[in-house]
């Protein structure tokens, strides 16, 4: 718990998780100073934009040190790849997020299937495979849809639903011949296609113990009627709709508390949020796979609905120790859309000027992910530019402020989906 003074924060990252990271870090009445690195024109706004690079830990110890930073927060996933927790424990430093072995859960899937079968959590049947003909010559025995991933960090991208036996071939020929995924494919997972509702499930874990559970439900194709290929997530929403207290008391007991408790004995104790991602099957709630911090855009609408001291949470998990904190969440649904560049997730130019971001309504939020300032504007800079998101009385309700304050949001070569959560 945080009973004295005012604490700095350094957050790490630059995305829309970031953002919301940082907007809801701001709230806090602990925290002093507030730096992001390298963080993106929204950050800018509300925090210190600092230009440390996330693949050197020991330099961002060093700056921690420097500034009497009270608690470092992780976003993205490559620094803790790297071990940025480890090196920050080491010099004895308060981070919040899992050390490198613990984060294997979300940058190896092997690894967070070989968890998933050892703790009892029910996942989808599976093979690993580590070269080209091994797997071309599997595929014949699998029935369509199959799904592919590729074993290591892909930034939403390594996933892939093939629906012909061309089309599965081609993948792995890619994965393994033409290594389109570098060195995070030199091993595939092959599982079967599970047909259900999708939810993203979060948790704060100190080591021991788990948080209450909240959910939200992302929409991971470009195009609208779920068409086109994969991305990082163009929209969400959360509770999921069919979220109930049941659902969260059976994740709870199937899913966080036995891979908690395994990871635990197996010296490897996670602390930070995780974040599963569940489907609801006729036969039950199954695990897709595990990541290891926020999900983006999930966090975008998670934050949002949060009436607790997000500082106070990740202190005490850093701390390991949230047994004498409750989380309390806003019963309003929220809802959020992206805002991406053309072209996205394949090519897409960058440096487009960004106009109407004054011009919001109240209540609606705006969270940069890939933008920065360019001679006293906001331009674009990335596939992913903007969330759009809103807390409303009804689905419906938060869905027709967010559409209507979209429309004044301009950018050359703006795409959206038009569907998210719609007909909830």
């Amino acid at each position: 718990m945080i009973k004295n003074d005012k604490i700095n924060v350094l957050l790490l990252g630059n995305g829309g998780r970031e953002h919301a990271i940082a907007w809801k870090l701001r709230q806090s009445p602990y925290i002093a100073e507030l730096f992001i690195a390298p963080g993106n024109a929204g950050t800018s706004l509300i925090g210190t934009n600092i230009d440390n690079s996330l693949t050197d830990p020991d330099t961002l110890v060093e700056y921690a040190k420097e500034n009497n930073i009270g608690l470092t927060v992780v976003g993205p996933e490559a620094p803790l790849a790297l071990g940025v927790v480890n090196v920050f424990r080491k010099a004895k430093l308060p981070i919040f997020g899992p050390t490198k072995e613990a984060a294997l859960l979300e940058t190896s899937k092997s690894y967070a299937k070989e968890v998933m079968v050892a703790s009892g959590v029910s996942t989808a049947e599976y093979e690993v495979f580590t070269d080209y003909s091994m797997a071309e010559t599997a595929i014949p025995n699998w029935d369509l849809p199959l799904v592919i991933k590729v074993d290591g960090l892909a930034a939403g991208t390594g996933v892939i639903i093939c629906n012909t036996k061309e089309h599965a071939l081609e993948t792995v020929a890619d994965i393994f011949l033409n290594e389109k995924f570098g060195t995070a494919g030199q091993k595939v997972v092959m599982e079967e296609f599970l047909v259900g509702q999708e939810i993203s499930a979060f948790a704060f874990v100190d080591g021991t113990n788990v948080s209450s559970i909240a959910g939200a439900t992302d929409y991971k194709r470009a195009y609208e009627g779920d068409n086109g290929p994969n991305t990082g997530g163009m929209g969400s929403y959360s509770p999921p709709h069919v979220w109930t207290k049941t659902i969260e008391s059976s994740i709870r007991k199937a899913v966080f508390n036995p891979v908690v408790s395994y990871m635990k004995r197996k010296g490897n104790p996670y602390t930070g949020v995780l974040y599963a991602g569940l489907i609801v099957t006729d036969s039950g709630i199954k695990v897709l796979e595990f990541n290891c911090r926020f999900g983006d855009p999930e966090t975008q609408v998670l934050l949002p609905r949060m009436k607790t001291d997000l500082l106070q949470i990740m202190i005490d998990t850093a701390m390991e120790d949230i047994t004498k904190i409750e989380i309390e969440w806003d019963p309003r649904p929220c809802v959020g859309v992206v805002l991406a560049s053309q072209g996205y997730p394949g090519s897409y130019e960058t440096n487009k000027q960004i106009c109407g971001l004054d011009e919001l309504d109240s209540g609606v939020n705006l969270f940069h992910a890939g933008t920065s300032i360019s001679d006293d504007s906001i331009v674009t800079n990335g596939g992913r530019v903007l969330a759009v998101t809103a807390l409303g009385d009804s689905f419906s309700s938060a869905r027709d402020l967010i559409y209507k304050n979209i429309n004044k949001i301009k950018f050359d070569g703006v795409f959206y989906r038009n569907d998210i959560a719609a007909g909830i």
